[in-house]
């Protein structure tokens, strides 16, 4: 089928609204009629050559949720009608990873920056007979996808869709960030560093779990007033401003989880956030930044004598199939804030527009809405 994309053809580049040709699924596979497409940064990172992709040109978008269209042969636990979120992670559930209860590191999540379907190692879709490359193995920045069934979870259907698709990587990943990887318990010092689309469902998932002080750093005071909004104690513009205020309100014990869901990471940042943190705590690395980057600064001396930890995380430290319906619960009891998260909806024809808002520090979450203008 035709349909059209947003299309990033090198780095640097503007993204260009394209028709692209959309292969019907094959074994294991669904095609998927998108109701939205959250506007990630890590899709950003492919504009700026951060990230890594195997070739040109890229097809962009890796949150979405919708309805599924056409079920390929071999599909099981999917139909025609059904609604669905898509995870940025695969999730095989077969692979050594997948067996230990790691769906988050699935096998199939190598494929990811390739752009080979899992099914049978080709393109499902292609510009002017050239391949492109789906992000995450979606690419959500059109109004059909189609996809493997290991990255489609199915949702009831009382759940808005427009609100569902930011389920599938920002959300899981900061909530879990907070409360899979940091451990968050009843009465803990919470920091997080970077108030975006992970970080202010970071900031959700402290609260949520019982965090007595729960931190927001960030410059943009439209960030820090949102946070405090839904669910942070206190809100400061950098972390040196942060450092003698979490000190007071600790009695001097410091954080116990520091997580850094800033939108480019850089390696001086960890320890600084190594000094939030207090004795036998953690800092949590979500932020992503250029895949080329060695160099980090922390003193040893800090991490071994004070038996601190640096943790990395993905998707928030849980599976997919097991966070995105307890996420769903969390929405429906109002512990978790999915439509206040959204400050502004556009066009797939506006997407250039929405990355200029989320870089200006304007959005909170932009969300591309399709209409049956789209299909």
């Amino acid at each position: 089928m035709k349909t059209k994309a947003a299309v990033l053809r090198t780095i640097g580049g503007d993204w260009e609204i394209e028709e692209i040709n959309l292969g019907d699924p094959v074994a294991g596979e669904v095609q998927v009629r998108l109701a939205a497409s959250g506007m990630c940064h890590s899709d950003h990172h492919l504009r700026t050559g951060a990230s890594p992709v195997a070739s040109w040109p890229v097809l962009g978008g890796h949150e979405g949720a919708g309805v599924v269209t056409k079920v390929g042969p071999g599909v099981t636990g999917f139909q025609e009608g059904d609604h669905v979120v898509l995870a940025f992670i695969p999730a095989c559930g077969t692979c050594r990873p997948c067996s230990k209860g790691l769906q988050n590191l699935c096998d199939e999540g190598a494929r990811l920056l390739t752009g080979l379907a899992i099914a049978d190692d080709t393109h499902r879709a292609s510009l002017n007979g050239d391949p492109l490359m789906p992000m995450c193995l979606l690419g959500t920045f059109a109004p059909y996808v189609t996809v493997n069934q290991a990255s489609v979870i199915k949702i009831e259907k009382d759940i808005p869709l427009d609100k569902a698709a930011l389920l599938g990587c920002g959300v899981a990943t900061g909530w879990g960030s907070a409360t899979a990887i940091g451990g968050t318990k009843v009465g803990d010092t919470v920091v997080v560093v970077g108030i975006g689309g992970v970080g202010i469902n970071a900031v959700q998932g402290a609260a949520a779990a019982g965090a007595r002080h729960v931190v927001a750093v960030d410059p943009v005071e439209f960030k820090r007033t949102k946070a405090l909004e839904l669910g942070a104690t206190h809100a400061f513009a950098s972390i040196e401003e942060a450092l003698e205020p979490v000190r007071e309100l600790t009695w001097g014990l410091m954080a116990d989880v520091t997580v850094i869901t800033v939108g480019d990471i850089q390696g001086e940042i960890i320890q600084p956030a190594l000094s939030l943190t207090g004795k036998g705590g953690q800092v949590v690395v979500t932020a992503m930044g250029d895949f080329s980057k060695m160099e980090t600064t922390l003193n040893l001396f800090e991490l071994t004598l004070l038996q601190k930890r640096v943790q990395g995380a993905i998707f928030g430290g849980v599976g997919p199939r097991t966070q995105i319906p307890q996420l769903l619960n969390h929405y429906r009891s109002g512990a978790l804030k999915l439509d206040e998260l959204v400050t502004r909806t556009y066009r797939l024809e506006e997407i250039n527009q929405g990355y200029d808002d989320m870089l200006a520090g304007r959005n909170l979450r932009g969300v591309i809405k399709y209409t049956d203008a789209d299909y």
